[in-house]
């Protein structure tokens, strides 16, 4: 008995998802000095919000990450 191994290459789309079922885009800030960071959230506002007042209480910290998660999805072409 033989073993054949067969290989296919298939051609594939990777793109954000902005399926109406999609998950949210969520954005939070990360402070690079300390590493507290917001609490995730649709509105970049409230994480920009929260950085005012990571500096107003922390006046050493200056600098910060940005954290996106966005949903994304692949698809097979036929």
């Amino acid at each position: 008995m033989s073993v054949r191994s067969v290989v296919r290459h298939e051609k594939w789309t990777l793109t954000p998802d902005r399926e109406p079922d999609a998950e949210p885009t969520t954005y939070a800030m990360a402070c690079a000095v300390c590493e507290e960071s917001s609490a995730a959230s649709q509105d970049v506002a409230d994480s920009q919000s929260w950085v005012l007042e990571h500096c107003g209480r922390n006046p050493s910290h200056h600098t910060f990450r940005e954290i996106i998660t966005r949903p994304w999805r692949t698809w097979r072409h036929s």
